[in-house]
């Protein structure tokens, strides 16, 4: 399994082209997104993202928030724990919230999901995006699964 993990963020006109925004800043605002909840294979694997097919139909864990409350501080977080057997993944959000601390809740409830599977973890990667309001902003943080069949090659 090959996995990228992905953040964006932007302003926009509304509350959707803000979210639009910071998607495609991402890399991922030309495909279609499919939630899924928060399991890896094991020994999965970090990519880099590559150009996706426009209109692809694309698994991920998405974390995402929007706010039109100029000044707020807005922030995506995604932890992701990768061992042999399995791996898994969290996202978390926050407003006018420490990043540093909202970071290490993330990578707290990751440890906990495979301590409590009894997985050993091999890697441990914490990816966040944070920008502060000026009128209407989205942040997002994503695990893309990636396969072959939406690669643009």
């Amino acid at each position: 399994m090959k996995i990228a993990i992905v953040c964006g963020k932007d302003e926009g006109p509304t509350k959707l082209n803000a979210f639009d925004n910071a998607l495609s800043d991402a890399g991922i605002g030309d495909v279609n997104l499919i939630k899924v909840s928060s399991m890896l294979a094991g020994n999965a694997k970090i990519c880099n993202l590559p150009k996706l097919k426009a209109g692809s139909m694309v698994n991920c864990v998405l974390s995402e928030i929007t706010s039109d409350n100029p000044g707020d501080k807005i922030m995506a977080v995604i932890a992701v724990a990768i061992g042999n057997e399995l791996g898994c993944v969290v996202e978390t959000t926050g407003t006018n919230e420490n990043i540093e601390n909202l970071e290490k809740e993330a990578e707290f409830m990751v440890r906990y999901m495979m301590e409590k599977r009894g997985v050993e973890i091999n890697d441990l990667i914490v990816k966040s995006s944070t920008t502060t309001v000026e009128n209407i902003a989205s942040v997002v943080a994503s695990v893309v699964y990636l396969k072959d069949e939406i690669i643009e090659e």
